[in-house]
């Protein structure tokens, strides 16, 4: 691991795995909204305690188009950094490879959503 390239495998690794999660988060948390607003209705609540968590899932959905932008960004940037520093890779052993390689495979499908 002393090559400051496998270093910045790793590091983009890292940010497409984040960036990725915190999709799926706000997608999450955008669902859940959504549900406890149906069920804030079904209550009869206020209407303003309504309206209020309303422009709270709207931010939520805001986030996610953000969210997906950040993870084809950091998508792109890994997979052209795996393809120039192949030589890296003779074996096709090296674990930061590996890993990357997955990452991008689960990325790929985090990006369909």
């Amino acid at each position: 691991m002393s090559d400051p390239r496998l270093k910045q495998i790793k590091i983009k690794n890292g940010v497409l795995k984040r960036v990725g999660k915190e999709k799926l988060s706000y997608r999450k948390e955008a669902d859940q909204q959504k549900a406890k607003i149906e069920k804030m209705k079904e209550e009869g609540r206020d209407e303003l305690e309504i309206k209020k968590m309303g422009e709270v899932l709207q931010e939520t959905l805001m986030m996610i188009p953000d969210c997906h932008r950040r993870l084809v960004a950091a998508h792109a940037e890994l997979s052209n950094v795996i393809e120039t520093e192949a030589e890296l890779n003779v074996e096709g052993e090296v674990e930061e490879f590996v890993a990357a390689q997955a990452q991008i495979k689960e990325a790929e499908e985090q990006m369909k959503v």
